[in-house]
């Protein structure tokens, strides 16, 4: 059996420099002092991070949304943050919207976490998508993360990485294919500023190629719907925030969940298990549910 655990949405915060704040990164600041400031709290994170350190766990996907205003007293803070967790041969990153919030942010997370987002070819850090190989499973990383306009937070994949998707799909049939991305594939009409506006396209190539399991952040829940593959339904998993300290309007409290995978092609076997921090400070298993 190999244990997957899956966590997102951490939005480490750093205080922007007054010269940060110009443009996108200043209302973000004042919806951070709003309320936000309130829900990300680094407590939860840490007790989170225990909780899932302690279950020993083979590889850990991150799906996004480590830092909030992409400063780079965030990127650190959230490199500091991954070494705690694990090296980068059992840690897999990838970034969202809030990773590169502004246009000039878009080299840093490669900077900072590099050999966290990097494929087992050796190709730069922060080549999308990449591929890992970690045991039974296919971990296919790809980045939805752009630098967007005030009051949006849509994110992209492109014709090229959904080209490269669907060949790593089709080259890794033996493998149990888990696909890794931040923005989720159906929104809600009133999340229609922080859709992934190619989600159709994307909705395409899994329904050709098929896929085991597609993980996402985001929306900050817990989340579980199924999309029609070849021959069978695939699962796409949502996470919460991993440092919510309650819940908040559709949010949830913090959590993460884990997948337990074994088999093979053909009868492969994954068992879900949703962890999440109570108002006592505990993390404790919500849910447990099979996947296939």
């Amino acid at each position: 059996m190999f244990a997957l655990a899956h966590l997102s949405d951490l939005h480490l915060s750093a205080r922007p420099r007054p010269l940060d704040l110009l443009g996108k990164r200043g209302l973000g600041f004042i919806n951070w002092h709003r309320g936000r400031k309130y829900v990300f709290r680094g407590e939860v994170l840490e007790a989170i991070t225990r909780d899932l350190k302690s279950l020993a766990v083979d590889h850990t996907a991150v799906t996004g949304d480590l830092v909030n205003f992409s400063v780079t007293a965030e990127y650190a803070r959230a490199r500091a943050w991954l070494e705690t967790l694990g090296s980068p041969a059992v840690v897999t990153v990838i970034p969202g919207n809030h990773d590169i919030y502004v246009p000039q942010a878009r080299l840093w997370p490669a900077e900072f976490w590099g050999d966290y987002m990097q494929g087992d070819d050796g190709a730069a850090p922060g080549t999308f998508p990449f591929l890992r190989r970690r045991g039974p499973i296919a971990l296919i990383a790809l980045s939805s993360a752009l630098p967007t306009a005030a009051f949006s937070a849509t994110g992209h994949l492109g014709e090229q990485q959904l080209s490269r998707l669907a060949e790593l799909l089709d080259q890794n049939r033996h493998l149990y294919r888990t696909v890794l991305v931040h923005h989720p594939l159906l929104s809600p009409p009133s999340r229609h500023m922080r859709r992934l506006t190619d989600a159709v396209e994307f909705r395409r190539v899994l329904s050709e190629k098929g896929a085991e399991l597609v993980l996402h952040g985001h929306d900050h829940c817990f989340s579980l719907i199924r999309f029609d593959g070849p021959g069978k339904t695939i699962p796409v998993v949502g996470a919460p925030s991993g440092s919510a300290l309650a819940p908040h309007g559709h949010e949830d409290a913090g959590g993460y969940n884990v997948f337990h995978i074994d088999g093979g092609p053909g009868a492969w076997r994954c068992d879900m298990i949703a962890r999440q921090r109570g108002a006592d400070g505990v993390v404790r298993e919500l849910k447990r549910q099979a996947l296939s």
